[in-house]
């Protein structure tokens, strides 16, 4: 028998979204029974549309929600590693999980939208130097977080030099869950392994594909000396259920796609047909599954996802 399947709502607010758009959502999503509310960490929006009314910043939004919600978990799927200094980063993330009480997970990643450095004056190195930085990030927030109260935490590398640091503050959680993502074949594997309380594969073909990723990350466990089950292994899918076959079709009409690419390459049908997937993904050793909530105004979707698809997994 399968372990049960942790859902979480996965939400991309750089597409038009406001505080109180994702606030609601936010607090539909705690008193749904859902594990957790995500949101992406971008800029600039994505293919047409005007992202109105602007972009909002990823941990400024998780820390008025961190006040606004009792029991989700908090997070970034994932913040990018070329946005924000490693010190001040590991300072912000650990007092957002404060002001939650211990619910805050940290997903890291070395950035890929090009754009959006430019739109805002962020550099873009190229993809080999991001690996390299995002290397050194989890190295630096790691240590930081890591070293005991009243000792001092030091770093020389290639990027940051830090000398003397007090370490602080902690996070309320003594060992703050750390994401890492990605389709990256070997390094992306190994920093899972090395750093990552969970590894997440974001929109992959089908379970077949995850699993080949899975079984990388799994190797390069086994490789790192770490035991391959210590590692939590999930995956985000773009969500469109409907309880019919034309509710199906409006919700894929409302964020731009088609039924038939959705059904096969996302997590869309009928709560029965979700199941189904959702059971697949179970199959190849996904215990999480975090759902792109593309259209933000339909608490419906939610709802539905919660009664009818929930309590089968």
């Amino acid at each position: 028998m399968l372990a049960p399947m942790d859902l979480r709502v996965f939400t991309e607010p750089q597409q038009g979204a406001s505080y109180e758009d994702l606030l609601r959502v936010a607090v539909a999503t705690e008193e749904l029974g859902y594990d957790a509310f995500f949101r992406s960490d971008h800029y600039l929006v994505m293919g047409d549309g005007d992202g109105m009314p602007g972009p909002t910043d990823a941990w400024i939004t998780l820390a008025g929600l961190a006040r606004e919600t009792k029991r989700i978990r908090l997070g970034t799927l994932v913040s990018s590693s070329t946005f924000r200094l490693p010190g001040p980063l590991a300072i912000a993330v650990a007092q957002v999980d404060a002001m939650s009480g211990g619910r805050v997970e940290l997903g890291l990643g070395t950035g890929w939208y090009d754009a959006e450095h430019r739109a805002y004056g962020i550099p873009f190195p190229p993809i080999g130097e991001r690996f390299d930085r995002l290397e050194e990030q989890l190295s630096i927030i790691t240590g930081l977080w890591q070293t005991p109260v009243g000792e001092r935490f030091d770093h020389a590398g290639p990027q940051w030099l830090i000398s003397d640091s007090p370490a602080l503050p902690k996070p309320a959680q003594a060992s703050l869950p750390i994401i890492v993502g990605g389709h990256g074949p070997t390094r992306t594997p190994a920093l899972a392994a090395r750093f990552a309380t969970e590894y997440n594969i974001a929109f992959p073909n089908s379970a077949a594909a995850a699993s080949d990723q899975f079984g990388r990350v799994r190797d390069a466990c086994g490789s790192a000396g770490r035991d391959p089950d210590d590692i939590l292994l999930s995956a985000a899918l773009v969500l469109c259920c409907g309880k019919d076959e034309a509710e199906i079709g409006q919700r894929a009409k409302a964020i731009g796609r088609e039924v038939d690419e959705l059904r096969e390459h996302g997590l869309a049908g009928t709560p029965n047909e979700l199941v189904d997937k959702i059971g697949r993904f179970g199959e190849v050793g996904a215990r999480r599954l975090y759902l792109q909530m593309l259209d933000l105004s339909d608490l419906d979707h939610l709802e539905l996802v919660a009664t009818a698809v929930m309590p089968q997994v």
